[in-house]
């Protein structure tokens, strides 16, 4: 395959703490954790994934708003807004805005052609309103999950979601003829040149999705959102501690069968430490496959 992917890069709109529960499912409930826990991990990044291609510029995720550390009315108030605040902790500063973090490599705002939204949780769409001139691929079952009752509640903040003039596009998967994709059968061709295919990986949301981006002179990589926290706990099969535990166990197998058909595949996730290096050794010669 000839791949039309002329570089990925990454970079990160800030840092958020998250509790141990979060990152690894343990048996507390979850709402218990979010409100009892004390313990802090240390912080982790808020990565945005960038693939330049000879057909447009493309970013996966979108990252934090710096509005939402600097307004005090950007989340919601009582009960939810207790939730949203001992969930995590978020920090961005003026540098490490969605435009500041492209400006760094090289890119303007006015660039990015499309965008792929893993999941509609504010931590991955804090950067859409920076890029109207995008079209913003979520997943159908994203968005209807959107726009169900009690959406605040689910970490689904549509007012920061549905702006004036964004072009969002819900996406249908359709039948997918690869051998190279099995396990999975459906899914959606960015560029219609299976240079940058995204899949269905539910299990954080119902409705998230991951993007497999393939290069014809380096390892495939697996942007997957927060399907894991941390990929060494994900090989392991540690779940985190959001999301059904079902379709994560579910995804999971699906993605490792993944990997055992596109050897040296990396698995680069939103908030894992781990995720620049891995980047990294997947654009050296020295890339780390799934095991």
């Amino acid at each position: 395959m000839t791949s039309h992917v002329t570089r990925v890069a990454r970079f990160s709109t800030g840092e958020v703490d998250i509790h141990p529960q979060h990152a690894y499912r343990g048996r507390e409930p979850m709402y218990w954790w979010i409100l009892t826990s004390r313990r802090w991990l240390r912080s982790r990044p808020i990565n945005v994934y960038v693939i330049e291609h000879t057909d447009g510029l493309v970013v996966f995720d979108a990252g934090q708003d710096r509005s939402s550390v600097t307004d005090p009315h950007y989340f919601p108030d009582g009960a939810n807004g207790v939730i949203y605040r001992r969930l995590a902790r978020f920090r961005v500063e003026e540098h490490e805005t969605l435009t500041a973090g492209l400006a760094q490599l090289g890119y303007a705002a006015s660039e990015v052609g499309t965008a792929v939204i893993s999941h509609l949780h504010q931590d991955h769409i804090g950067g859409v309103g920076e890029i109207p001139e995008a079209n913003l691929l979520v997943s159908r079952d994203e968005w209807r999950s959107l726009h169900r009752p009690l959406a605040d509640t689910r970490g689904l903040l549509r007012a920061h979601i549905e702006l004036p003039g964004l072009n969002w596009t819900p996406i249908d998967f359709q039948p997918l003829d690869d051998p190279a994709l099995t396990p999975f059968t459906s899914g959606h061709d960015v560029f219609g040149d299976n240079s940058m295919v995204i899949l269905p990986t539910p299990g954080h949301t119902p409705g998230s999705m991951s993007m497999l981006v393939r290069r014809s002179d380096a390892p495939p990589l697996l942007l997957v959102g927060d399907l894991t926290y941390d990929i060494h706990a994900f090989d392991r099969g540690v779940h985190s501690g959001v999301g059904s535990r079902r379709r994560l166990r579910q995804t999971r197998e699906r993605v490792l069968a993944l990997g055992a058909a596109n050897p040296g595949m990396a698995i680069l996730a939103a908030h894992d430490p781990a995720a620049a290096g891995l980047l990294d050794a997947a654009t050296s010669t020295g890339a780390r496959g799934v095991r």
